[in-house]
């Protein structure tokens, strides 16, 4: 156990727990490279749904402790599509997975990659029998290398991080009449309705009116869920920093019928002040500034 480089692996994936898929993963790394505790941080993504799954680990990644993180959401595996090795941190964390925009906004969040490479080396891999099972065959093995103390160089070709498959975030935007176009970005299982607006960003208004196709509800800024009081909706600052549309020991997403990707139209009510234009950006695979994530514990630790 002291002689392993990393005692951690976290796992993410949409695997689901129907099947046997995650236990074979966990199995996998526990054969290979015994002692290595594995946290699981969901297997609840929505099937292919490789931006919620960004998203997830974007809101985990600052929480999880240093070692290595597996995250499979690949609806394109078994194609020419890479398979990838991020490091942040100078070696803090390896973060393991399709290059397909999955990573993107993890590594973004603490501060960039220091390093990344293509899996091509298959002797640190397991003999497939078909090649639809990455996640065990290559990602599982792969974690558990690492672990072990494998330099990250020998397992594959180095690759510019620059290079690999961007992650797509929306960014809210402002009308001419200064409303605010926002998107779902996550229902939780509470059916609390996460905005990709930030605390700031609907100025000092108190009452907002939100517009969903023709449907419209008014809500008023809260702190808490009690705040908010029994049939109403409520704008609070959620447990990650942004704006959530939530209601009283109630669903949100049921009142307002919305669902992730839905466009919230967000007018405030009395004149508050507007919020500047913004527009949809790219989380690039940067290199870090300097080599060190700029979060704070978690995996940048």
């Amino acid at each position: 156990m002291d002689d392993l480089r990393y005692r951690n692996v976290s796992f993410l994936s949409d695997y689901g727990r129907t099947d046997e898929f995650v236990g074979v993963v966990h199995a996998v790394i526990h054969q290979l490279c015994p002692g290595v505790t594995v946290l699981d941080v969901t297997h609840d993504v929505p099937p292919f749904d490789v931006r919620a799954g960004g998203l997830a680990l974007a809101r985990s990644v600052q929480y999880l402790p240093p070692g290595v993180v597996v995250a499979v959401v690949d609806p394109g595996v078994g194609t020419p599509r890479r398979r990838i090795a991020v490091e942040v941190g100078d070696g803090a964390s390896v973060l393991v997975g399709p290059d397909n925009g999955l990573l993107a906004p993890a590594v973004a969040m603490v501060g960039g990659a220091t390093r990344a490479v293509s899996l091509t080396d298959t002797s640190h891999h397991l003999d497939a029998p078909g090649p639809l099972f990455d996640g065990r065959d290559v990602f599982a093995p792969v974690a558990a290398r690492l672990c072990a103390g494998v330099p990250l160089e020998d397992l594959g070709e180095p690759v510019d991080p620059a290079g690999l498959m961007p992650g797509l975030m929306p960014v809210a935007r402002e009308e001419p009449d200064g409303t605010i176009v926002a998107e779902v970005l996550w229902v939780d299982r509470f059916g609390n309705v996460q905005l990709n607006l930030g605390p700031d960003d609907l100025g000092g208004a108190d009452h907002v009116e939100l517009r969903l196709s023709e449907r419209r509800h008014s809500a008023r800024r809260a702190v808490s869920f009690a705040d908010v009081g029994s049939g109403g909706l409520g704008l609070v600052v959620d447990s990650y920093g942004m704006l959530a549309v939530v209601a009283d020991r109630a669903s949100a997403a049921e009142e307002l019928r919305a669902a992730p990707g839905d466009e919230v139209v967000v007018a405030a009510v009395g004149g508050a002040e507007q919020v500047p234009a913004s527009v949809t950006t790219t989380v690039h695979l940067r290199g870090a500034a300097g080599g060190t994530p700029s979060g704070t514990g978690g995996i940048d630790g």
